[in-house]
């Protein structure tokens, strides 16, 4: 039996869905690790020796909802590939971003494994991590790229910003990459292994901190030079001030926090909170890179 074509309105949901899917999957992954569940399910895929599913105790219940929310992903974006091929019209972009998420979803599964096996080392936690804001970004795209396709059938016009401003969010974008990569690394120093057995980087947490801390004045500085460069261009404003004031609001508070969380000795609610911070700066960071984007392919001139 044929299966029917849906619209982009349609698709619109189920990308939605597919994009908060992997938020949530981040922040019950860090909750794995912050309640030292991270060995909570012994074996890999079965929880023990004896049991798939196992929730005798705090820490494996903790870990199989995790694994079993993996499974929500994984329909979630299989929904969205096997969609994007019954899209009218369809679109090639659709199909890749969502067929990325498929091959991302199943290397997080093999490394979710290897992870377990290795007795979480902090190397693969830290690609864990890593990997799922990749999956982020790919249904971040894939959200914004069929929003922009609805949009475009609405005849919406971008509006011009410079090829130097646009340089600029790119640069703010990169140092907030290499933000995150550090903050793992603190992790990985930090106290919050997932289990009392598991091994930790070398590097002091202190050195680490101070490195990520550096990386996080840096992206402040940059983001409130290109607010400043936005500010006198009313046009560039116009097209990035939204985006800008979220992006700088975010890194502020995501700052605050984890400066307050590293005196009070890394409480673990704290770093809850500052995980799911860290995804919704990153977020903002796209759609700031989005939006200049857009706008700088619509004014070739600069």
């Amino acid at each position: 039996m044929k299966l029917p074509e849906i619209r982009l309105s349609s698709y619109l949901k189920v990308a939605k869905i597919c994009l908060v899917s992997l938020i949530l999957i981040i922040i019950s992954g860090s909750l794995v690790r912050l309640t030292g569940s991270g060995l909570g399910c012994a074996d890999w895929p079965q929880c023990s020796e004896t049991k798939f599913i196992d929730v005798s105790t705090g820490h494996a219940a903790i870990e199989q909802i995790n694994r079993l929310f993996t499974g929500v992903v994984a329909a979630s974006v299989s929904a969205a590939a096997l969609l994007s091929l019954r899209l009218n019209p369809r679109n090639r972009r659709l199909t890749r971003f969502s067929l990325s998420l498929v091959a991302g979803v199943l290397a997080q599964v093999l490394l979710g494994a290897i992870v377990v096996i290795s007795g979480l080392h902090p190397l693969f936690n830290m690609a864990h991590y890593l990997v799922s804001i990749v999956l982020v970004t790919f249904g971040y795209l894939l959200v914004v790229e069929t929003r922009q396709l609805i949009d475009d059938k609405g005849g919406i016009r971008p509006l011009d910003i410079s090829a130097r401003t646009f340089a600029l969010t790119k640069l703010v974008v990169l140092v907030m990459a290499a933000v995150l990569v550090a903050g793992t690394v603190v992790t990985g120093a930090g106290p919050h292994a997932g289990d009392e057995t598991a091994p930790r980087f070398s590097i002091l947490v202190s050195t680490a901190v101070r490195i990520h801390g550096a990386l996080v004045w840096v992206l402040l500085t940059l983001i409130v030079v290109l607010f400043a460069r936005v500010r006198r261009i009313s046009s560039e404003f116009s097209a990035l001030g939204a985006s800008l004031e979220i992006a700088v609001a975010l890194i502020i508070a995501q700052g605050g926090l984890g400066y307050l969380q590293y005196f009070l000795g890394v409480p673990a609610g704290l770093v809850a909170i500052h995980v799911a911070l860290s995804v919704l700066v990153w977020i903002s960071g796209l759609a700031l890179l989005n939006r200049a984007q857009v706008a700088v392919i619509a004014s070739p001139r600069h």
